[in-house]
């Protein structure tokens, strides 16, 4: 059984949720979604169009930490933006082996995502301060996120062995 936990990252629109819920499926593993850790403020910060601040985002980060924590000995698959390096620090230390998967498309195809969606607080006007704020990661398995969903999580699986848990 993996017991690995597994950080899914990228800015809004990449499917971080989608493939962190058919990876947590193929692992046999639990799904978590970052956005359900935001407090209602940041919630309505975001829902007006207003990014977020590090003094907003290092509770929200906090709470999904501990929420690692409580998974380190069963594995847990989590979906997060975790754009900065700082962040996925955050996020990494604690008990529990992290693996990062880092999904990437390009700024067209991730804004069409996020005007296509129904029913999400983040809207496409702040994909361009997201990846004004994207660090890329270095210790990560990068994934194109044009293809299909299955794609993706069969190319994470196919290449898991490349990511070195920390």
């Amino acid at each position: 059984m993996n017991t690995d936990l597994w950080l899914i990252m990228g800015v809004s629109g990449s499917g971080k949720s989608t493939i962190g819920t058919l990876l947590a499926e193929r692992l046999g593993l639990g799904f978590w979604d970052a956005d359900d850790f935001h407090p209602p403020e940041n919630v309505a910060k975001m829902s007006q169009g207003i990014p977020l601040t590090d003094e907003d985002r290092w509770p929200w980060l906090a709470n999904i930490r501990e929420e690692m924590t409580r998974q380190a000995t069963q594995g847990g698959v989590f979906a997060c933006s975790a754009l900065k390096a700082a962040y996925r620090k955050v996020l990494e230390t604690g008990p529990g082996k992290v693996r990062i998967v880092f999904l990437q498309g390009s700024p067209e195809l991730l804004t069409a995502r996020m005007k296509s969606r129904s029913n999400h607080f983040m809207p496409a006007s702040l994909l361009e301060s997201q990846l004004a704020t994207l660090e890329v990661p270095v210790m990560a398995l990068t994934v194109d996120v044009g293809e299909t969903p299955e794609k993706i999580v069969e190319d994470i699986l196919t290449k898991s062995h490349w990511i070195s848990a920390r």
